[in-house]
């Protein structure tokens, strides 16, 4: 399921942390040019390549440009690839996360070794399709979450990180350490790694697009995956809040329909949004719904509220849900009043949320709690799949740490 492969990573002689990216879906258009700004080789400009129709083919070029001159180079070694990344953040401080990138088998889901639990959509498979036939090379790991019931996997990732890393870097405030394992002890990590399924956190458009690709493409059957334990401290899920964008949202009439179903209260402009929404997750469903003036009021299901003529109604796994629940009844009823160029936006800092509803540029927002990674794991082990940005894995794993040429895999 995970083995050992080529990797491809950058030649020494530039700062690692000026050519590293987030995903390319969190990158925002300012954002982007931020980081090729770092670099004329930072791993941005092939992921999110410049041009119009033939921004694929600019892709390629530059990629082959960069193999050319020694920019990317291979390793010699079959290897999987150890990362650990450290929060620096306030209220993270010390946050590690440890995991191995590997070369995940590309494969239908029907087969259950590798689980989703997010409904993909078409438009941004076929642009990352359209890049993977230009440069038949993958510059992202997804993040993959494996139970590692054994605790085998997280043993040989202990042993491995006491050493002195390959490589190091930053990103984001994130500090990240590298280790190439080849060998022996590459293959046992690579097999603890896919002793059992796996499960898609974060880039299920990528996987679907590997898929689609190996039907063309027989001899593409791995992709990247950083391959996390369930039980690793530093594996951490925030929620991902709603903005709604539109005219302008009849709040009041929205509250008025949930008030059947919620307790509603009014907060006072002093109270923390987000701590207050954390002190009501022990007492069941609840959000909080931000509107225009700085006035805010929390939503609490009630107890024994109907829920039967929600649509998810008959999947258990979806329906217990805070995420799933709110969407339907109450962002859902917001969005609905806000006119026909309504749509939603999503972030997951507080800060954000409030501020864009305050200075307008937002109509309303809703914060929630998050989605915890057991209910993750449920909803995928149902077969069942979660609401549309339901959760926010941190950090991000970095693009351009170590690349797969699809066609030399080993």
């Amino acid at each position: 399921m995970v083995a050992p492969f080529v990797g491809e990573r950058y030649a020494t002689g530039e700062s690692l942390s000026n050519l590293l990216a987030p995903p390319y879906d969190v990158i925002s258009t300012n954002h982007r040019r931020a980081l090729a700004g770092l670099s004329a080789h930072n791993i941005v400009r092939l992921i999110l390549p410049e041009g119009n129709d033939d921004r694929y083919e600019n892709a390629a070029s530059l990629l082959a440009t960069w193999r050319d001159d020694q920019i990317l180079v291979r390793d010699e070694r079959p290897s999987v690839y150890v990362l650990q990344q450290k929060l620096r953040s306030p209220g993270a401080r010390g946050r590690t996360r440890t995991g191995v990138i590997g070369a995940v088998a590309v494969e239908p889901f029907s087969r259950e070794r590798v689980r989703p639990h997010e409904k993909t959509h078409a438009e941004p498979k076929a642009d990352r399709l359209a890049l993977l036939r230009a440069t038949n090379s993958m510059f992202e790991a997804l993040l993959l979450l494996a139970r590692d019931e054994s605790d085998e996997l997280r043993h040989h990732l202990s042993e491995v990180v006491s050493h002195e890393p390959t490589v190091t870097a930053e990103l984001d405030d994130i500090d990240i350490r590298l280790w190439q394992v080849s060998g022996s002890q590459g293959e046992k990590i690579a097999q603890a790694a896919g002793a059992g399924s796996l499960y898609i956190a974060d880039g299920h458009h990528r996987y679907e697009t590997a898929v689609a690709y190996r039907q063309e493409n027989p001899s593409a059957d791995r992709t990247l995956g950083l391959v996390v334990p369930l039980k690793d401290p530093g594996l951490t899920v925030l929620p991902t809040h709603r903005l709604i964008y539109g005219d302008t949202v009849d709040v009041d009439g929205v509250l008025a329909v949930c008030r059947e179903r919620f307790h509603v209260h009014e907060l006072r402009n002093d109270v923390n949004y987000a701590e207050h929404l954390a002190e009501m997750k022990n007492r069941g469903t609840a959000c909080i719904v931000v509107q225009p003036g700085a006035n805010a009021v929390s939503l609490l299901l009630k107890a024994g509220a109907k829920l039967g003529d929600l649509p998810f109604a008959n999947e258990p796994a979806v329906a217990s849900l805070e995420i799933a629940r709110i969407d339907e009844m109450v962002v859902k009823r917001l969005l609905a009043t806000s006119g026909q160029d309504a749509h939603l936006g999503y972030s997951d800092a507080p800060d954000q949320v409030i501020d864009e509803v305050v200075n307008g540029t937002a109509a309303a927002g809703v914060m929630l709690n998050a989605t915890s990674v057991e209910q993750v794991l449920a909803v995928a082990d149902a077969g069942a799949v979660m609401p549309q940005k339901a959760t926010y894995f941190t950090p991000k794993v970095p693009s351009g740490l170590v690349m797969l040429d699809c066609g030399r895999q080993t």
